[in-house]
């Protein structure tokens, strides 16, 4: 089966809105080879700063801080990276190792490729049916001349 290609970034952002337990569930997948295995950063709760952009200047700002998880593995001697919103530890370090799978192209990397995919049109059809109930309310205006 053949996947979008999908930067690190790309990766790391779609691990971050996965689903505690598929995450586990593949993460526990991942590890089952035996292969070397270590936690760099131990999963560690911080805030950080937002920024958004402001929609008709784009201009940014700092809307206030976030609470965030980060953890950091060595799996297979690569390693992975992760951050999600909120406090869960358990996901955030189980998406670390996700990350390092595919990464290092390891024999889990399709599953975890299909999650980001599944995530990916999880959120697509979330966002078209939000402007589904947004459309109706849209003024739409006409130049006299």
């Amino acid at each position: 089966m053949s996947f979008p290609t999908y930067s690190r970034e790309r990766v790391a952002e779609l691990l971050a809105a996965a689903p505690e337990r598929d995450l586990v569930e593949l993460a526990d997948a991942c590890l089952a080879d035996g292969a070397e295995f270590a936690v760099l950063t131990a999963p560690e709760v911080g805030s950080i700063a937002a920024q958004v952009r402001e929609p008709i200047a784009h201009d940014r700002f700092f809307i206030g801080a976030v609470l965030a998880c980060r953890a950091e593995v060595l799996l297979g001697g690569t390693r992975g990276w992760a951050m999600r919103m909120g406090d869960n530890r358990r996901a955030t370090l189980a998406a670390a190792v996700c990350a390092a799978e595919v990464d290092a192209a390891r024999p889990q990397r399709e599953r975890v490729l299909r999650l980001c995919a599944r995530v990916e049109a999880d959120r697509h059809l979330a966002e078209s049916g939000e402007w589904a109930q947004l459309a109706p309310t849209i003024v739409q205006f006409e130049e006299l001349t």
